[in-house]
């Protein structure tokens, strides 16, 4: 699809970017040829590219001087991003993508990320003048690096951050701006690169073997033919689904994180400005669920197994909802001061304070993933034995309080519906893996208990007036999040009382296409519309169902990719982007379209 280029920078639209990974790190590129987002070495480092969240805060721009349109694509299954720019004067493309490292193939790629931005810029016809413009910032743009010229190109050196950015054209820097301009001819190419040390490696030798494009291609394409199985409905959307969450996630560790981007708002001009660049235990048996569909056993048993490893021993604290990549507990948030937002969007936060709340629903999530896992899982170390006992054990002793529910409300606690129906499937799954959890395990304890939160659910959540599941005990409003309860198994789609919540929240909540979270809710969420998809097909309403899913996926850009929500009224996409829930949405409910 061929486009006029957007404006450069923080003015172009959250579709407009495309998502490059090394399953360590994330960038986005935007259809002018501008990286404004990359955060180095890890998906939640400091940016040393921010445009997107600030004008001041650093990019890596590369496009043609003079006027062009612009259409892109992915290269085949990869994550390797190929933009064609026409012009009067002739045509180029440009490829984009983060390196992997050579040689590494299936399971193995992105298990020692190079952390390089390569970019191959090919001269396809006439003659194209080019010009390159990096503005290194590092640590979410507070620094500007000190450049010096070195061979082959520049260096930026400033704070804990050294970049080395090298071209087979000239480059030249001043005023803390490396340039360059250069024509390409049919046939021609331009290589430039930008690798990321660590400021105290300033004199560390370079690799023996340097990353390339051809590598790089390579390994996507090797991860693919592997785990490219799946054969139902909707087969090229889930492809590049599975492609997103494979770039989502954090290969050392085997940990999803929920976006590549912090801060991106639910509203234009809003303050729910968030940090998703974690990994929430929400995310887990949905997520699990669409890398069995759309991949291989092998990666859902890595992603369990990192859960299992960061949790720990977890004895009377608070069960921790989310982690870092690597396991880490303290999320602490901090609003950065310095930075304007995305398009205004302030407050821009690190780190996320939902790591405190106390959710409910983790309980039903873990023990979920393990049931869905348990043929793969074999033997249970005691260990994980242990923690499943015990988020078990817990979801018995404190279904009855309330907590903050899976939207991570910052208000008041509430007696929220989807975070007791989630205990009730942490008890129901717990029941089925007893006999494989040693002596500690009291599944007639826990049916009981079960027992008990199915009869409250079914009496205090129902509403005579909104004649529906609402989304809290007492409350006549609306909820989304009890679309799960057909998804889970707590209730048949097709039960008169569901039949009518589903009916309700089709008919209050949809729009545009979209379902919002609740009735005042000015974004529709895309992993409630899927979800509405798989209870439209478990009641056998198979066509309406597949209705939906167009709707719903037709918000994604022309790369494939979808944000966490999208406007219902011009389709524009919003929240953190490219959103790990949304895509296991639409993995999870192409599924159940072909079960249907």
């Amino acid at each position: 699809m061929q486009q006029s280029a957007p404006p450069a920078g923080p003015q172009a639209a959250i579709a407009d970017y495309g998502f490059l990974s090394d399953c360590h790190s994330a960038a986005l590129v935007d259809r002018a040829g501008s990286i404004d987002w990359w955060c180095v070495p890890r998906f939640d480092s400091p940016s040393v590219l921010g445009r997107l969240l600030d004008p001041e805060a650093g990019h890596w721009t590369l496009r043609p001087v003079a006027d062009f349109t612009a259409e892109r694509q992915y290269v085949g299954d990869t994550l390797v991003l190929r933009t064609v720019f026409h012009t009067a004067t002739g045509d180029v493309a440009l490829t984009d993508a983060l390196a992997l490292e050579p040689g590494a193939r299936d399971h193995d790629i992105g298990l020692r990320s190079p952390h390089v931005l390569l970019r191959q810029v090919e001269g396809l016809s006439g003659v194209v003048q080019m010009r390159t413009e990096l503005v290194p910032r590092v640590e979410y743009g507070r620094t500007e690096p000190h450049l010096s010229s070195v061979s082959g190109g520049v260096r930026a050196v400033g704070g804990p951050v050294q970049l080395t950015c090298t071209s087979t054209a000239e480059l030249s820097c001043a005023d803390g701006v490396v340039r360059g301009d250069f024509a390409v001819a049919a046939g021609d190419t331009v290589d430039l690169r930008l690798s990321y040390q660590p400021s105290f490696a300033a004199t560390a030798t370079p690799p023996l073997v340097e990353p390339t494009l051809e590598d790089t291609l390579a390994a996507w394409e090797s991860w693919s033919r592997l785990h490219m199985t799946y054969d139902g409905p909707f087969p090229e959307q889930v492809r590049r689904s599975s492609l997103v969450l494979q770039g989502l996630t954090f290969q050392p560790s085997g940990a999803v994180v929920a976006a590549a981007t912090s801060s991106l708002p639910e509203t234009l001009g809003g303050e729910l400005n968030f940090d998703y660049r974690y990994a929430w235990l929400r995310d887990l048996s949905l997520t699990i669920r669409s890398l069995w569909i759309a991949a291989c056993p092998d990666e859902p048993k890595r992603l369990f197994g990192w859960f299992s490893g960061s949790a720990g021993h977890v004895r009377d604290e608070l069960v921790q909802i989310m982690y870092g990549v690597e396991g880490e507990r303290d999320l602490t948030e901090h609003v950065l001061e310095h930075l304007a937002g995305y398009r205004g969007s302030a407050p821009v936060r690190v780190g996320n304070a939902a790591w405190q709340q106390k959710q409910l629903d983790v309980f039903g999530e873990v023990l979920d993933a393990a049931h869905l896992l348990q043929d793969e899982l074999g033997e249970l170390e005691p260990a994980t034995q242990q923690l499943l006992v015990t988020l078990a054990d817990r979801a018995a002793s404190s279904w009855r309080e309330p907590d903050a529910g899976m939207w991570e409300a910052r208000d008041q606690p509430r007696q929220y519906v989807s975070s007791k129906v989630m205990c009730w499937v942490a008890l129901d799954r717990a029941v089925h893996l007893a006999p494989r959890l040693g002596e500690q395990a009291e599944p007639r304890r826990w049916a009981a208990a079960r027992d008990e939160v199915r009869a409250a659910v079914l009496d205090q959540a129902w509403s005579s007036e909104a004649q529906a599941y609402t989304g809290a005990f007492g409350s006549n409003d609306l909820d989304a999040s009890v679309l799960l309860l057909p998804v889970v198994g707590f209730l048949p789609a097709t039960e008169r009382r569901m039949r009518s919540t589903i009916e309700a929240v089709e008919r209050e909540l949809g729009k545009g296409g979209l379902v919002r979270r609740w009735p005042d809710d000015r974004s529709g969420f895309l992993i409630c519309t899927y979800w509405l998809v798989e209870c439209l097909a478990l009641a056998g309403e198979h066509d309406h169902a597949q209705e939906w899913f167009r709707r719903a996926t037709e918000h994604a850009n022309e790369l494939g990719l979808l944000s966490e929500e999208a406007d219902p009224d011009t389709g524009e996409l919003l929240g953190n982007y490219p959103q790990a829930f949304s895509h296991v949405g639409l993995i999870n409910a192409a599924w159940r379209l072909g079960q249907a």
